[in-house]
């Protein structure tokens, strides 16, 4: 008879994984600093639900599924984005692969929309979960027409995995995956780990089973936020969402002082060693990015007054130092980053 196995959410992950690290420590003086800059932030209105819609390659769904029949379509393009978004860099190249000029997530946005605009039914899991790999790979060309999207044949499968069960399941539509979480961001997030295998960004660390859930975490969020919190993209919970821990948002956190890395660690780091997906050093830089992320929430929400609280979430907090990373990345170009060929970011 098997036992279902348990595994903790991921901000509780985040909190086991940091109390038994053995290659990092978190320090608290950082994530004081770190706060600071968010509550500055949120001061200068830099924190806003709506600064995903605003990307002119993200959807703009409108406010009323009754007047806009397009309404939902903006949750199956949601879906299928969040379903490919992972690995963008190769070990020799980080930026390699473009489309119209964006790199890295943005050039898969870049690569959707165009589909889109040139009449292929990319968003439909009708068509891609059967979608051949010679189509995906026209759909993927990069701008130099020889750089290849990596792990393409993850990207492949996962497609194919996610169509079958929208389609058997939910009448081909993510909207009534989101119907079935009834407004609540952590029943949509078990929702989407239960029923799409390629989301289950999970691991076994010091004898527990920890939950990390970049992506199927990114997907709750983008919907809150592709929705501005309202209609399919409500949720009671939203708060419950932790960061979503990838290889880049941990260069802020080292860059603020709030993560410190171990010196057998950072000689790791520098020599660009290529991490297995699970490996104890790539569990405890993304659990401790989690753990810093809502120690840095708790601490806003204890300094802000109660009517601000629905500005204050770990979503938007993410949001905010992934463009801060992007915007002063020369100033973090001596941090190294972990590496790792994962499906999973």
């Amino acid at each position: 008879m098997s036992t279902e196995i348990t595994y903790l959410s991921p901000r509780e992950s985040g909190e086991y994984i940091v109390k038994n690290a053995k290659y990092l420590r978190v320090l608290p003086e950082g994530i004081k600093k770190l706060g600071e800059e968010i509550l500055a932030a949120i001061q200068d209105k830099k924190l806003d639900v709506t600064n995903f819609s605003q990307h002119e390659l993200h959807p703009q769904p409108g406010k009323d599924a009754n007047e806009d029949p397009k309404y939902a379509e903006a949750a199956d393009w949601i879906f299928v984005v969040d379903t490919l978004n992972f690995c963008f860099w190769t070990p020799d190249n980080y930026t390699k692969y473009k489309v119209n000029g964006y790199t890295g997530y943005f050039a898969l946005c870049a690569a959707i929309k165009r589909a889109v605009d040139e009449g292929i039914d990319i968003i439909s899991p009708k068509y891609y979960s059967q979608v051949d790999a010679k189509t995906l790979n026209h759909i993927f060309r990069s701008d130099d027409g020889e750089t290849k999207i990596p792990l393409f044949q993850q990207r492949l499968d996962s497609l194919h995995e996610v169509g079958k069960v929208l389609l058997d399941k939910y009448e081909g539509r993510f909207e009534n995956v989101i119907k079935a979480a009834k407004s609540s961001a952590v029943s949509l997030l078990q929702l989407v780990v239960q029923e799409f295998p390629c989301f289950r960004d999970q691991a076994e660390y010091a004898g527990k089973h920890v939950s990390i859930l970049k992506r199927a975490q990114i997907l709750v969020g983008d919907i809150w936020c592709g929705y501005k919190g309202e209609g399919l993209g409500f949720f009671n919970d939203i708060d419950k969402i932790t960061m979503f821990a990838d290889y880049r948002v941990p260069q802020v956190l080292v860059y603020f002082k709030s993560l410190e890395y171990s010196k057998e660690l950072l000689e790791v780091l520098n020599k660009d060693t290529i991490l297995q997906n699970g490996d104890p050093r790539e569990v405890e830089i993304r659990g401790a990015s989690i753990y810093i992320i809502e120690q840095v929430k708790d601490r806003v929400l204890e300094l802000l007054h109660k009517d601000q609280h629905s500005s204050v979430n770990s979503v938007l907090i993410d949001q905010y130092l992934w463009d801060y990373r992007r915007k002063h990345q020369e100033k973090m170009a001596d941090i190294p980053f972990h590496k790792v060929l994962s499906i999973y970011y």
